[in-house]
């Protein structure tokens, strides 16, 4: 399971021109679901990300949480995460989970993110998303598990 995890100042998530989610601030998080992984994957990143000091203190050191600065976070599953381009220019996607294993799990991570104090907000599992957002640093941390 992978996560690239970046500090925004906004994000908004539309399919087909319509808004379906967007945060004031906070973090956006686009994960990777792999073959193969598992709940406790997800526990493992999820409360990580719930946790990852990445937001500015009042000395302005990288101290604070997302939970500290009461930002939200806008989880989009990203199956690209997984494209592996080492033979070649085409990347390969056969390191992803099947969709009808991936979604779950993926559902599953937001409930656990939720669970850890955290306002959390998706987007449409398998849809053609666009996503603008305004990266704050920029910061972004590649977490995997």
């Amino acid at each position: 399971m992978k996560a690239v995890v970046q500090r925004v100042k906004r994000t908004t998530l539309k399919v087909d021109g319509e808004l379906i989610s967007e945060i004031p601030f906070g973090l956006t998080v686009f994960l990777g679901v792999q073959c193969g992984d598992t709940r406790e994957q997800a526990d493992y990143l999820m409360r990580k990300i719930a946790a990852l000091r990445v937001f500015e203190d009042e000395n302005g050191k990288m101290n604070l949480s997302v939970k500290d600065v009461g930002g939200e976070v806008l989880l989009v599953s990203q199956f690209t995460l997984l494209g592996d381009a080492s033979h070649g220019n085409r990347p390969s996607f056969t390191l992803a989970e099947r969709p009808e294993l991936a979604e779950p799990l993926y559902e599953y991570a937001k409930t656990q993110l939720t669970a850890q104090g955290v306002v959390v907000k998706g987007g449409v599992f398998g849809a053609d998303m666009q996503i603008l957002q305004a990266n704050d640093g920029p910061v972004t941390i590649l977490l995997e598990r």
